[in-house]
């Protein structure tokens, strides 16, 4: 796999500490302590779909990834994300459209040619 993070010491997954330490509050409790430890402890406790939309995948790209897909590649001003196509036939039907008719050169990002290497004297 490639980006894996492994923690150890108190951050890692079953350390009895990362549970006060992590913003989310997870980890390992002590057996008596049923309630989280952080300062979200009063919030009301959010449901598998809430804990998922925490952080939006263009969030998730950028944090793990470094790749920003809110920043414009050529200006670096701020794009607006108009949709997220995730059915598997429409990506089918969108790329099979590319290949029948031809995506524009630009859309391929290539480097700009540039001249062979001079040969040192």
């Amino acid at each position: 796999r490639a980006h894996l993070t492994r923690f150890h010491g108190v951050f890692a997954p079953n350390a009895n500490l990362r549970a006060q330490l992590t913003p989310s509050g997870r980890g390992k409790r002590p057996a008596g302590d049923a309630a989280p430890v952080d300062v979200s402890a009063h919030d009301a406790p959010r449901s598998p779909e809430e804990k998922r939309r925490a952080m939006s995948w263009a969030q998730r790209l950028k944090r793990v990834f470094s790749i920003d897909v809110t920043a414009c590649v050529h200006c670096g001003g701020t794009v607006r994300i108009v949709a997220s196509i995730e059915e598997p036939t429409a990506i089918r039907a969108i790329l099979a459209h590319f290949e029948k008719h031809g995506a524009r050169e630009e859309a391929h990002y290539r480097p700009a040619a540039r001249a062979p290497p001079v040969q040192a004297a």
